[in-house]
């Protein structure tokens, strides 16, 4: 048998249509986090809601859902990870995942979660949880609510439905020991670190940083590593960000300290890296799963790579030390390129997930996967949220937040109701790691390249073998088929072992 080519460009075509009500609201959430007056939040979050809410009724078509059943039925010779294969296979699987939930909930979560977004924002800069909660609790149930219908008929936990959308397949049980394995290296890790010889000067990342410098600097080390400004734009907020609005429309966001120069530069340098993803796939099947990222693993492997693998290289910074010591004289021109080098790749515990050090920063994420299995299983209270994150802080960091606003109202996520995200971050660090050496080991002097200012030949790798894949094949088959094996953390700890032994001399 063969598919019927008309049926398969009706199901394409309504995608793509649900697609731009996807991206329209997209783009007015993008206006809500950068510039839209606070007044005019109640409204943004109706038009939000009415534009997703189409999109959902447009994908959970009788109509759509039948075409898309006998595609299915009739794809038996169709390669399954061609374009063709893979979009009816990964159209059916979201139409299967849509129809769980009634377009009244899609409406009101839409709803629940712009309007979160600015109660989270008031919040966390008069720091108080209270203003929060209320916003918390109602999203909290509505999720539940989501979880417990998506959870329905699979082997899922009302979490791990959750975690689905994000990590199609995963479950904890899955990740629970890779993580508690990683848990359990990184903790002897920092612990050498903090008792070893050598430690680097901080004084030198928090001098004065004028921000339009650092804007004009973000900018144009964005622009060389391969984010193009043809096709996006560089802005800013509370809570860096990336978001793409269409074909060609990729919005990144960051944000700047005058007086902590990472902040800002590795911030740009991260949303870059999933502005390039974005910006690499095959813009002619957009709203398509050949066009479309597969997971937010791997969209944060593209991050975290360039962020760290790249951004924090010694060779990096050969190439960046004589324009940055030239936009920041002030700052930096007493600096010698190896004191910059230490104190960019310095470990300690802090407060901050999206400022922390390559070493701690899964430690961030482990706290968050554990709070929100608790919250979405009704084991942990919201009252009780601000107590359970302090402690697990002081346990996993022995530091204590001290305040709420460098403490659980830190991150935008579960406004937006975004639970089961979290974890994402961890398998992206491990996915970076592992792509990196791949690349390493079939592109040859990377770090040659990276001296002289040569990153092209990375991202045209990455764009091979990541970008254009789209959804054709599972983040893990993805991983494997690139760099020969499975997932494994053992990338991770070997970088930063071969990193930080020489710099701290344990």
């Amino acid at each position: 048998m063969s598919i019927d080519q008309s049926l398969f460009e009706s199901v394409c075509q309504t995608a793509r249509e649900a697609a731009v009500f996807h991206s329209a609201a997209d783009a007015l959430e993008w206006d809500e986090r950068t510039g839209m007056p606070i007044a005019a939040g109640d409204y943004r979050a109706q038009q939000v809601s009415t534009l997703r809410s189409t999109a959902h009724r447009m994908r959970t078509e009788t109509r759509f859902g039948d075409a898309l059943n006998s595609l299915v039925e009739n794809a038996g010779d169709v390669d399954p990870h061609g374009d063709v294969g893979a979009t009816i296979r990964g159209l059916h699987r979201d139409y299967q995942r849509d129809c769980k939930l009634p377009v009244e909930l899609v409406s009101k979560l839409s709803v629940a979660a712009v309007r979160g977004q600015q109660v989270w924002d008031d919040a966390r800069k008069q720091d108080s949880f209270e203003r929060f909660k209320p916003a918390l609790v109602e999203m909290i149930s509505l999720k539940q609510e989501a979880g417990a219908r998506l959870a329905d008929g699979t082997e899922h936990s009302v979490y791990e439905a959750l975690m689905d959308e994000y990590e199609p397949d995963a479950s904890v049980q899955q990740l629970a020991p890779v993580f508690a394995d990683l848990k359990t290296r990184l903790a002897d890790l920092i612990a050498r670190v903090k008792d070893a010889p050598n430690q680097p000067n901080l004084d030198l990342l928090r001098q004065d940083f004028p921000i339009a410098a650092q804007r004009e600097f973000s900018r144009k080390v964005a622009a060389a590593v391969g984010f193009d400004f043809s096709r996006g734009r560089l802005d800013e907020t509370s809570h860096p960000f990336c978001t793409t609005l269409g074909p060609n429309d990729c919005r990144i966001l960051t944000r700047y300290e005058s007086n902590w120069f990472p902040s800002g530069l590795y911030g740009t340098l991260h949303e870059a890296g999933h502005g390039m993803y974005e910006q690499g796939m095959r813009q002619d099947w957009f709203g398509l799963p050949p066009g479309s990222f597969v997971s937010l693993g791997i969209h944060e492997s593209q991050s975290r790579l360039w962020e760290n693998q790249v951004g924090r290289s010694r060779s990096f910074w050969q190439w960046l030390y004589p324009q940055a010591t030239a936009a920041f004289a002030n700052s930096l021109a007493a600096a010698d390129l190896q004191e910059i080098y230490f104190a960019i790749n310095q470990v300690r515990p802090s407060l901050i997930r999206v400022e922390a050090d390559e070493a701690t920063y899964n430690l961030h994420i482990l706290i968050r996967f554990e709070l929100e299995q608790a919250l979405i299983g009704g084991e942990l209270k919201v009252d009780d949220l601000p107590d359970a994150w302090n402690q697990q802080y002081q346990t996993c960091l022995g530091i204590q937040p001290p305040s709420d606003a460098d403490g659980v109202l830190q991150d935008v996520h579960w406004s937006a109701g975004l639970f089961g995200y979290f974890p994402t971050y961890t398998l992206g660090n491990l996915a970076a790691s592992q792509l990196f050496d791949a690349a390493s080991e079939q592109l040859g002097d990377l770090d040659g390249m990276f001296s002289r200012g040569e990153f092209q030949p990375l991202l045209e790798w990455l764009g091979k073998h990541v970008h254009q894949q789209g959804r054709c094949y599972s983040g893990s088959e993805l991983i494997e088929n690139a760099t020969g094996k499975p997932l494994s953390s053992d990338h991770l700890m070997n970088y930063l072992e071969t990193k930080l032994q020489p710099l701290y001399g344990f």
